[in-house]
């Protein structure tokens, strides 16, 4: 009877812990099980140059979502990001994305500017105005190699 307890001890230990290893993977991982409180919008912008997947997605510098993905149409040759934004969240149909830059150097994201138009983006739509990516390296070559 006492090797019966010891087994049962260390198989609610393992189980525990496989939970907890289950548990910690989910929410590292930033995985969403359940649908969430999240819905995307699509910007299509002519350079997104320097913007991954994962990047943030801000309002007057508060992180309201992140960049889901990114790809190129076909038709128009134009970069496609999907944003997965929060709910609570409501844009105006013209609101402006932009690609800007955290820091001189530093790692790109979104930023929207909320509009003024009483129409919301619902669910799936797009947002028409956007400001791509500034190329530094394109506007100092430009300074360095100007002909005067």
């Amino acid at each position: 009877m006492n090797r019966l307890n010891v087994e049962v001890a260390v198989g609610i230990f393992l189980v525990a812990g496989f939970l907890c290893f289950a548990w910690l993977s989910v929410k590292l991982g930033n995985v969403d099980l359940f649908g969430g409180n999240e819905y995307t919008v699509k910007a299509n912008f002519s350079s997104v140059s320097g913007l991954k997947e994962g990047a943030p997605v801000e309002i007057a510098g508060v992180k309201i979502g992140k960049v889901s993905r990114i790809h190129l149409q076909e038709k128009t040759y134009e970069a496609e990001v999907e944003l997965t934004l929060d709910r609570v969240v409501k844009l105006q149909e013209d609101s402006i994305a932009s690609i800007r830059t955290s820091g001189i150097i530093g790692d790109r994201y979104v930023s929207i500017s909320p509009g003024g138009s009483e129409e919301i983006i619902q669910a799936g739509g797009s947002i028409f105005e956007t400001e791509s990516a500034i190329n530094l390296e394109e506007l100092v070559s430009k300074y360095v190699f100007e002909k005067k």
